[in-house]
């Protein structure tokens, strides 16, 4: 039972006729009407134990994105239902409406429908749904929670999906012109036509001429099955924060942009998230269902405030990748988790694999090492060209290594990541 805003008025206005009247019999009269109504209230209220609720909806949305759920509230008692319903969420989902009035006549139903903008990514779980069913006078009611489950999950956000149209269309170009230089042997078939002038004879395919009666040529393509390893780096330096977003999430938003463009291009994407044990895996997806399949995976995945094992990443990666390959690795040029870490073990990625690092670089840095105006902007400019220094060394020192380094703001990873590997791919390295 619960004792609504009018109960309180009803008590306030009890006080003024017992103070006009200054008797015990107006304090009793004035009690009773109130109590009377209170459990008239009660007597009359629908019972909640007779409600039934379901739920429909959205059952993923992208970070920052809105989801719609919808609660429908059916009354199976005898009574018209006057209630406020509470669907309750926790504070990072967004959720708007809290509450809503509803009457349902008995035997009907009625729905709210909740808005949802998480700002976390992961499993959102409701938490109950609350009922005040009110009487006719509308000073108590009945209360009661229910748990109604029903589960979003949050998925990494994909702000870089804008430059996909842009790359798909350089992968056509890229592929066009490779298309246009092959004659003759090539790495992976693709079509029959007629012999001209100026093919290779090596390329006559006699079978083909048999049948046709024509001379008869195959053409080639550049290799298109070629394995893709992602490795996301989950280990303590994924948990810093640059304009606003953790590295992590930045690095996930470049994995999403390379895997999507990487499927298109006819490659296979393995996914692996890594720190002292495996988070997350995606090996021997279809490669229509990589993408959803590595969004999936991801959506789980949190900081962990550990240093990552390199040698156990670089043999869980050689493991996962039997064959030559592209490993992408998504990390943070720390210079002692680099140097103490990654860079002894990077001859072993480099052997028979092509190794591409990515890396999210914070633009305010670039704004602190260009403050002369005051002394203490001065002292911050020389630290953070102390900064930018060790990163470029670093990233020098893994070049050297055999691997190719892209350190770019969060904005602009993505797409030079992308980049990195159509120029790759445009120059046979793969």
């Amino acid at each position: 039972m619960t004792l609504t805003g009018r109960a309180a008025a009803a008590a306030l206005a009890g006080i003024g006729v017992i103070l006009i009247f200054r008797v015990l019999a107006a304090v009793v009269a004035v009690n009773a009407a109130i109590l009377t109504m209170i459990a008239i209230d009660l007597l009359l209220a629908a019972p909640v134990s007779a409600l039934r609720f379901t739920r429909t909806g959205d059952a993923t949305v992208l970070l920052g994105g809105t989801a719609r759920v919808q609660l429908e509230v059916r009354n199976a008692g005898r009574r018209m239902l006057r209630a406020g319903v509470r669907d309750a969420w926790r504070p990072s989902a967004g959720a708007s409406p809290h509450s809503v009035s509803m009457r349902v006549p008995a035997g009907g139903q009625a729905a709210m429908t909740t808005s949802l903008t998480p700002q976390r990514r992961g499993d959102m779980q409701a938490a109950v749904v609350t009922v005040r069913s009110r009487g006719p006078f509308g000073l108590a009611s009945r209360q009661r929670s229910r748990r109604v489950p029903w589960t979003i999950r949050v998925l990494p956000a994909f702000p870089s999906r804008r430059h996909l149209p842009a790359k798909l269309s350089q992968l056509q170009r890229l592929d066009g012109q490779h298309r246009a230089l092959l004659r003759g042997p090539g790495s992976e078939f693709d079509s029959l036509r007629e012999y001209v002038t100026g093919d290779d004879v090596r390329s006559i395919d006699w079978r083909a001429t048999a049948r046709r009666g024509d001379v008869t040529v195959r053409t080639w393509r550049p290799e298109r099955d070629r394995r893709i390893l992602m490795l996301l780096d989950t280990g303590r330096t994924s948990a810093g924060r640059v304009q606003g977003i953790p590295r992590l999430d930045a690095s996930m938003d470049a994995v999403l942009l390379l895997t999507a463009l990487a499927t298109r291009a006819g490659d296979r994407v393995d996914f692996l998230a890594f720190d002292r044990q495996v988070r997350a895996r995606v090996v021997g997806a279809q490669r229509p269902a990589v993408l959803a399949a590595v969004t999936n995976a991801m959506a789980l995945i949190e900081p962990s405030l550990v240093e990552t094992d390199a040698a156990a990443l670089a043999s869980v990666a050689l493991t996962t990748a039997r064959g030559r390959s592209l490993l992408v690795l998504l990390t943070d040029l720390n210079p002692a988790a680099i140097e103490q870490g990654l860079l002894p073990r990077l001859p072993l990625l480099t052997t028979r694999n092509r190794v591409l690092i990515g890396a999210v670089a914070d633009p305010a840095v670039d704004e602190m090492a260009a403050g002369r105006a005051a002394a203490d902007e001065v002292y911050d400019a020389a630290a953070a060209e102390l900064a930018r220094g060790e990163r470029r060394r670093i990233s020098m020192i893994l070049q050297r290594s055999g691997a190719q380094v892209v350190d770019a703001p969060p904005a602009k990873l993505p797409g030079e990541l992308a980049d990195a590997y159509l120029g790759l791919k445009a120059a046979g390295r793969l």
